[in-house]
């Protein structure tokens, strides 16, 4: 078993039952306010998503789901399990006077390593793939050239994989999954340095890693 998964399992028998999880699934998503703005990001550990965009100036809120695959009403089990074809993926709704969607996309981009198919440090399979999920053509025309962008300006010398593609229904996860990082610090914090991720963002983007 995976470190992750090993800690998502705890998790899982410590703070829901089989049948509370199931209908916590069944949500969808909630309307954007008024005045707000949404974005969706796939980067490997949705809890570790969360954790990075909680901490930016303008975002609003952080939740947590599965998005890109053919499944109606996922669960984390039949995800993880390659079963569905969703990735994982963190909506987020910001307040576009404090934050635009281009400085979302190129913090993104800090945050992930866009290098790698499929996955994501220690976490591997299509779950686990890095994609920006975006709403409309305004957003496809940034994504898109932020990721030129970056293509151009060439950190790194492998090619960006990272997928540009139009969002389909993102399905919120199973309530445990929700503010992981903060209801479970000691075995976020654990998972995540044991997973290497800082230390790898380190080395694509340097002092930039993380940073907006």
């Amino acid at each position: 078993m995976k470190p992750r998964d090993l800690f998502r399992g705890l998790a899982a028998c410590v703070l829901a039952g089989a049948a509370a999880l199931a209908s916590a699934q069944t949500k969808s998503a909630a309307p954007t306010p008024p005045g707000t703005s949404r974005a969706i990001f796939a980067g490997g550990c949705f809890w570790c998503v969360e954790a990075d965009f909680d901490k930016i100036d303008g975002v609003l809120s952080t939740t947590s789901g599965y998005i890109g695959g053919k499944v109606a009403n996922p669960t984390y089990e039949d995800v993880a399990a390659k079963r569905t074809g969703h990735a994982e993926a963190v909506e987020i709704i910001f307040d576009p006077r404090k934050v635009t969607y281009e400085k979302l996309v190129d913090y993104f981009w800090r945050t992930i390593d866009p290098t790698t198919k499929d996955r994501q440090f220690c976490d591997s399979g299509s779950p686990y793939r890095t994609g920006i999920f975006v709403l409309d053509g305004e957003q496809l025309r940034i994504a898109q050239a932020s990721k030129a962008k970056l293509e151009k300006a060439k950190p790194f010398k492998e090619p960006v994989v990272t997928e540009i593609t139009m969002a389909t229904t993102f399905y919120p996860a199973e309530d445990y999954h929700q503010d992981y990082y903060k209801k479970n610090p000691l075995r976020y914090a654990y998972y995540r340095n044991g997973c290497g991720r800082d230390v790898r963002l380190k080395e694509l983007w340097g002092d930039h890693a993380g940073k907006l």
